[in-house]
């Protein structure tokens, strides 16, 4: 039997690609050479800042909050991610219906069962990790207020140790914003993906433009210049 029976080579092609780019994507933002350059790293040097100037304070309760405030948006994204998937589940086999409605529609490329579905899956899959990524941020940040409440004493008989302590809570807190934005960043994945529905080619042109956005915003953005204090905003 055929490729084509089940896929068509550009229909492989696209995938391939989209699951590569992004692969190679996150591969290269994740290294630490350029990490000290991006805007996690110049948010986490941030969160270093902000825990060892708490660390020096006596009333930390504005601290909590904030950080608690933190929390509830990745609950909310993980709420939103839950919702999607169940949204998404729900439309499992029955596909005939919306394939129906774009082939109607100018340059959409016609789909066999086994791509429809395979698209769908792939959201799916997408949203299913965002939904796992959100909901351990959200964890992650239950914990950082643990260790606000832990952090010691501010005099100078535990300024070694609140210092120590602020640390670490700022790498606990880090591992909560990188876990978020990955999260955020599987949104974007997903919305390359629906391009898929249409056309291959539109999927590919997705997913590059999908890349370049979180490039710019990662390391070329007015956010960044503007936390890490370098150069004109």
């Amino acid at each position: 039997m055929s490729i084509d029976a089940f896929a068509t080579p550009l229909d492989l092609a696209a995938l391939a690609y989209f699951l590569l780019a992004i692969g190679i994507y996150r591969l290269v933002a994740g290294a630490r050479w350029l990490e000290s350059r991006s805007l996690i790293g110049a948010v986490q040097a941030q969160r270093v800042r902000w825990m060892l100037n708490m660390a020096k304070r006596d009333n930390r309760m504005l601290d909590a909050i904030l950080l608690g405030s933190l929390g509830q948006g990745n609950a909310f994204f993980a709420s939103t991610s839950a919702i999607a998937v169940g949204g998404l589940a729900a439309t499992m086999g029955s596909g005939e219906k919306v394939q129906a409605m774009l082939g109607r529609l100018p340059y959409v490329a016609p789909a066999t069962p086994f791509i429809w579905e395979t698209k769908q899956l792939l959201i799916l899959a997408i949203l299913v990790y965002a939904f796992f990524k959100f909901a351990w941020a959200f964890r992650l940040s239950h914990y950082g207020s643990i260790m606000i409440g832990a952090m010691p004493a501010a005099d100078p008989a535990h300024g070694e140790e609140c210092a120590n302590h602020a640390e670490r809570t700022a790498r606990l807190i880090g591992l909560a914003g990188e876990h978020s934005n990955s999260g955020i960043r599987s949104f974007y994945h997903a919305i390359a993906a629906m391009a898929w529905f249409f056309h291959p080619l539109l999927f590919m042109l997705a997913t590059t433009w999908v890349i370049l956005i979180l490039a710019r915003r990662d390391f070329f953005s007015r956010s960044l210049r503007l936390i890490a204090g370098t150069g004109k905003p």
